[in-house]
């Protein structure tokens, strides 16, 4: 085995080799390690890493296990965390410069961070994102995060590096954060596998977090059993995050068995047909093919409030973000803000409440519109995005006029915001890939607290595919730059 199929490996199948002592956690956080010196220097999927500290934690897990004490399937696995989470050791800078020096030290670790040690996983470091995590950033202070299958390409927002890192095979695994698509899109973007779980599964606490009604914390890996894995590691109730949910956390991993019989699944007119990529369209039918032969039954659902998704989403979460913001750092060091971060925030900050308000109350209305297919339908099917990754320029969210409102802003989020609005869990996962090679996504939404369902659909597509398979060559990535 080549270390270049090592790293690419999924955690399950990285896992069973460590354990049976076929290879060392030493070996395969190296591996990741060398990876990231060789090509991060032009991807900026980090924004910080700890080697020494790393290889330490690799040694105390070989010897754990070399002395019966294996904690479980991620022992041993280097990952990543979105520079939006505490981790004790690393500077907490949210991607911004707006923060001193002495603001980015954290007080403890998240309990993400915690939890995942506890499972013995390895923390290679902090990855790169959007300005404070919001998306819309024109300039990054740690570098432009690039695509790894063309680094001309878009890598989307706001968990950049942590949609990267798993598919250049520096990590096994990322903890994402998606408000609005934040998990999803750079999974989609970056081919990988990442899910939004329900707000609340799992605990934000020790996560600088300013959504308060949407933002959540979710796995990012190569495969959905994958997901399943690092799900069962980090979800349950924290007494520290009063938003937590009380309720058991299953062994998603024990249920996923490739079988969809007797399933009902729901393609969404409004976004699959809807102002759509041709690509995008024949991959998606596609997809839904393939999940209509593992057994499911596939039909069309109208939801036609979901258009309205985008607007009220950004009307109250924007307005959210914006009310922390002004009370912290906006007033005070506006020029150290990147221009479209700043520009997003302060038009947020002139929401007035009587509009915030009465968005909130239409934001039950089209949620209640998605609940109630989901009551009719174990899930709901999409395209993860309406078109394919662009290029970086085109990519950025510059808004001059009326006329750009609709393509940049709300066309690029609209297969996104229905679900955030709605708090359930979505999953993006590979179906194929562009015209020039870049990854496409199927999007795949239940219930609240529907994990299991969107899980096992996911890994059935999975079986019967092989895109997840795929990786891109970074030796031909880095030649165009």
């Amino acid at each position: 085995m080549s270390l270049n199929e090592l790293v690419h490996m999924t955690c399950r199948e990285q896992g069973t080799l460590i354990e049976s002592r076929k290879i060392s956690p030493v070996d395969l956080v190296q591996a990741s390690l060398d990876r990231i010196d060789r090509y991060d220097r032009k991807l900026n999927a980090w924004i910080s890493v700890d080697p020494e500290r790393a290889l330490k934690q690799a040694r105390q897990a070989e010897a754990d296990i070399c002395a019966g004490r294996y904690r479980g399937p991620l022992h041993g696995i280097p990952y990543g965390v979105k520079d939006q989470m505490h981790a004790l050791g690393f500077p907490t800078t949210l991607g911004t410069k707006v923060l001193r020096e002495d603001e980015m030290v954290p007080p403890h670790d998240s309990t993400v961070v915690r939890k995942l040690a506890d499972a013995g996983s390895v923390l290679l470091g902090k990855q790169n994102q959007h300005e404070w995590g919001k998306g819309s950033t024109i300039e990054f202070p740690y570098g432009l995060p690039r695509n790894p299958w063309h680094p001309d390409y878009d890598a989307s927002s706001s968990s950049t590096g942590s949609g990267i890192a798993p598919a250049a095979g520096q990590c096994s695994f990322s903890i994402g954060e998606d408000t609005g698509g934040s998990i999803r899109g750079p999974s989609s973007c970056n081919g990988i596998a990442g899910l939004r779980p329900t707000f609340g599964r799992i605990s934000r606490h020790g996560g600088v977090m300013a959504g308060y009604t949407s933002d959540t914390f979710g796995p990012m890996a190569r495969s959905v059993e994958d997901l399943a894995l690092v799900l069962e590691a980090v979800a349950g109730h924290d007494p520290l995050d009063r938003l937590s949910s009380p309720r058991p956390v299953p062994r998603y991993s024990q249920g996923l068995d490739g079988d969809l019989r007797g399933m009902r699944l729901a393609v969404v007119r409004e976004i699959a047909y809807g102002d759509i990529d041709a690509e995008v369209l024949e991959t998606f039918e596609n997809a839904v093919s393939v999940l209509r032969d593992a057994g499911a039954t596939i039909e069309e659902i109208s939801l036609p409030l979901a258009r309205h998704a985008v607007a009220l989403q950004m009307l109250t979460t924007d307005a959210d973000v914006a009310s922390w913001f002004l009370a912290n750092f906006l007033k005070d060091r506006y020029e150290l803000f990147d221009q479209g971060t700043r520009t997003r925030l302060v038009a947020s900050s002139l929401i007035p409440a009587t509009v915030y308000h009465r968005a909130m109350r239409a934001r039950t209305i089209v949620r209640e519109e998605v609940l109630d297919a989901m009551r009719r339908y174990d899930a709901l099917l999409t395209p993860t995005d309406v078109f394919p990754p662009r290029l970086v320029d085109a990519a950025r969210e510059r808004i001059s006029s009326r006329e750009d409102v609709l393509p940049k802003l709300i066309r690029r989020r609209i297969a996104y915001y229905p679900f955030s609005l709605s708090n359930v869990p979505a999953m993006a996962i590979p179906s194929g890939f562009s015209s020039k090679g870049l990854p496409l996504s199927l999007q795949i939404a239940s219930r609240p607290f529907g994990e299991p369902t969107v899980l096992k659909i996911g890994h059935a597509f999975q079986q019967h595919t092989q895109w997840h398979r795929q990786h891109p060559d970074m030796n031909r990535t880095l030649a165009h730059l």
